[in-house]
């Protein structure tokens, strides 16, 4: 399989959770892993949309869910939704035991209250 443009198939993630929001103690509904450099960001029901943030500012267009049982990718440049791709370095997903939405502790307990 020849493997597209913006992905690095050996580059594992950099974490189990969204690292942007954990550094100012935030919270994500669910993951999304740069498939081109393994930075895990939060999807764009989060509050903070780090995933894209992450897409817009490296100029890294796709990204594979990091939830598990999910293989799917998106690329941001083109819309584009694919439900498979290459395999990617371990782990696939965040551990099975970290709540949807997450991190345990710091969800609020309004959570769909306060994304509206």
């Amino acid at each position: 399989m020849t493997v597209p443009a913006g992905i690095d198939p050996s580059v594992p993630p950099n974490g189990t959770g969204c690292g942007d929001c954990d550094a100012v103690d935030g919270w994500w509904v669910h993951l999304r892993r740069c498939a081109q450099c393994g930075h895990i960001g939060c999807c764009d029901s989060s509050p903070a949309k780090h995933a894209t943030e992450h897409a817009k500012t490296t100029g890294h267009p796709v990204v594979r869910s990091f939830e598990p049982g999910e293989e799917w990718f998106w690329n941001y440049e083109s819309s584009e939704m694919y439900e498979s791709g290459p395999d990617l370095a371990p782990p696939q997903s965040h551990p099975a035991d970290q709540p949807a939405p997450g991190p345990a502790g710091r969800v609020p307990a309004n959570w769909m209250n306060v994304l509206g």
